[in-house]
């Protein structure tokens, strides 16, 4: 029923595309990228008519249509996560009819989200709710983010870091260093309890205050409603998580409360600061009383858009002393706090003056132990396999959750980590070899490198990734004004090439090619899906050393090797990904994607 139609929606007024390798994406992406710097450019000038204007081109726009239909069905995570429709899938040949339903959004009727429940990290009796869209409104709610995203990047408040481009944890974390770093401050600790569930329908479409097409267009997808185990739920509040467009829709609808506690005190009074990531947000205050107001007046204003703070997980306390009992706060997987020292070891103001206090950021005791339970059970739950094999386990793990840390003061988590692996490692060793003695089973799995250091590894090369292999280093702070569709593209390929989370091979590649695509030399952003390809394929012969390595686009990957035929025998398709380095994300709290599907938790 779904193909027939979709088919008869279809217009024949733009002819199909022959072949969907062969789409020139760097001209489809420099037409949209610039239709988005003008919507950016406008936004900043306050011509809310030209705004209105050019995002209307850009839905139309067939570049737009080609580039969101490529998101959903190539580049996201949830691409072969079925709707209510049982579609998991678009095929190469039928991704140009998602192409010609776009240009006529008024034929396409919003459906009801798959709600599926996923439990929360570290919390195995809490579920998330989770709305899977169906195939083509995923498509359609990718154009209309292309559209509204450089509007609001240009009118978002400087200290809203979550589910916005070129921002990530790491730059909320830092913020909140450089807001205490010369000064000990109160703080609210706030968290808004189901932000995505309870937002106000009416609230939000009036702040979005956009062109009437895309407001009905929105309205209807908050009024789909849901298919849970039950049957058939309306929805009259929240927006769905698992939408692409969901993220965006939550920073429209919590944009303002910045503004709002930095207003509290008047004109000339320290006010109060708001550091907010998605729905997780500080408050700092030199004064007890003026945390207390900014804790009024925040519940104040999330009452008027559906949301209220959430008392379990909303104390107030202080980076130095204790206030009823509690000094220094966790943020995104992070310990924040400050320590009495002695001058020596103290921090100094800009002028070099002894503060006696030192201000210390590390990994959190939750995030700490949540990691260690999965080690251990990932090397519990699988005695059976090989040392190789499990060691391909374990490196990702250990990569991501290190990577993520690695602007903090975690040496010591670190070792921690590292001593408690050795002991599971070695109890998994001995179980396998019962009547073997210690020292042979400790040669048979532990060889010495070149740096001398006995490691876990094979005979073939293999060898595990500790946690003290990754290099503490500073983040430095996104700038708090910039956006990507300023038109600084070096500016922010070189933020993403230090970025925590991308790893050395990948870092490597992208210094050596400064930025840019091997394929399309167009530069990389933050949020581009991308694969590391071999020069000469392993199958034809090619090693795995970074010389005969190059980083790529994911579709550009895709139409290297339609070009080339480089994975066709061994039966790998365009909607398949082999990475050779994978990014575990987020490991302290579960934060949802801006695509449609099931996904894995992510940093930023």
């Amino acid at each position: 029923m779904w193909r027939e139609e979709t088919e008869a929606m279809a217009r024949p007024s733009e002819p199909p595309l022959e072949d969907w390798a062969t789409v020139p994406w760097r001209k489809l992406e420099q037409q949209v990228y610039r239709l988005q710097r003008r919507i950016y450019r406008a936004a900043q000038s306050g011509h809310v008519e030209v705004v209105h204007s050019l995002q209307r081109l850009l839905m139309k726009s067939w570049s737009a249509r080609c580039l969101a239909v490529r998101r959903v069905t190539q580049e996201n995570r949830g691409k072969r996560t079925a709707g209510v429709d049982g579609i998991k899938s678009v095929s190469a040949a039928r991704r140009p009819v998602f192409v010609t339903l776009l240009r006529h959004p008024e034929h396409i009727k919003a459906r009801p989200v798959r709600r599926v429940f996923i439990p929360k990290p570290g919390k195995p009796d809490e579920r998330r709710p989770l709305g899977i869209p169906v195939m083509l409104d995923r498509a359609h709610q990718a154009l209309a983010k292309l559209a509204l995203e450089p509007e609001w990047e240009a009118r978002f408040e400087p200290n809203s870091y979550g589910f916005r481009p070129g921002r990530s944890a790491h730059d909320a974390v830092a913020a909140i260093y450089n807001e205490i770093v010369s000064k000990p401050k109160y703080v609210l600790d706030a968290d808004i309890r189901s932000c995505f569930d309870q937002i106000a329908h009416p609230a939000l479409l009036s702040k979005l205050h956009t062109f009437p097409a895309m407001r009905r267009t929105i309205a209807a997808w908050l009024k789909a409603g849901v298919f849970e185990e039950e049957g058939f739920l309306p929805t009259e509040s929240g927006t769905p998580q698992g939408g692409i467009l969901s993220p965006l829709l939550a920073n429209i609808a919590l944009h303002g409360m910045e503004h709002e506690v930095n207003q509290l005190l008047g004109r000339y009074k320290v006010s109060p600061h708001l550091i907010r990531y998605a729905d997780d947000l500080v408050v700092f205050h030199s004064t007890l009383d003026g945390v207390l107001a900014a804790k009024e007046r925040l519940e104040a204003w999330l009452g008027e858009i559906g949301l209220e703070l959430k008392p379990s997980k909303t104390r107030v306390t202080h980076t130095l002393s204790p206030v009823e009992g509690n000094v220094g706060f966790d943020f995104l997987g992070f310990t924040v706090r400050q320590y009495p020292v002695g001058l020596p070891h103290s921090g100094k103001t800009q002028h070099g003056e002894r503060l006696g206090f030192k201000t210390i950021i590390t990994p959190s005791k939750e995030s700490l132990n949540r990691h260690r339970r999965q080690v251990s059970e990932l090397i519990r739950g699988h005695r059976g396999v090989t040392q190789d094999a499990l060691i391909a386990l374990l490196n990702p793990v250990i990569r991501g959750w290190a990577n993520y840390f690695r602007t903090s003061v975690s040496t010591r988590a670190y070792a921690d980590c590292d001593s408690q692996l050795v002991s599971a490692l070695l109890r998994w060793t001995m179980r396998r070899h019962p009547r073997k003695s210690r020292g042979w089973v400790f040669h048979r799995y532990w060889r010495r490198q070149a740096s001398q250091k006995w490691t876990f590894a094979t005979s073939e090369g293999a060898r595990l990734r500790w946690h003290r292999d990754t290099a503490i280093r500073r983040h430095v702070k996104v700038h708090s004004n910039a956006s990507p569709f300023d038109g600084k593209l070096l500016y922010w390929s070189r933020r993403l090439k230090l970025h925590p989370l991308t790893g050395t091979l990948v870092g490597g590649l992208l210094q050596r090619q400064e930025g840019r695509c091997a394929w399309c030399q167009r530069y990389f952003m933050d949020g581009e899906a991308w694969d590391v390809d071999h020069y000469i394929p392993r199958h034809l012969g090619g090693s795995d050393r970074s010389s005969n390595m190059q980083l790529l686009h994911r579709h550009c990957h895709h139409q290297k090797t339609a070009v080339d035929g480089s994975q066709a025998s061994r039966g790998i398709h365009d909607s398949d990904h082999v990475a050779e380095e994978r990014n575990e994300g987020k490991p302290s709290r579960s934060v949802l994607q801006a695509g449609g599907g099931e996904q894995s938790p992510s940093p930023s």
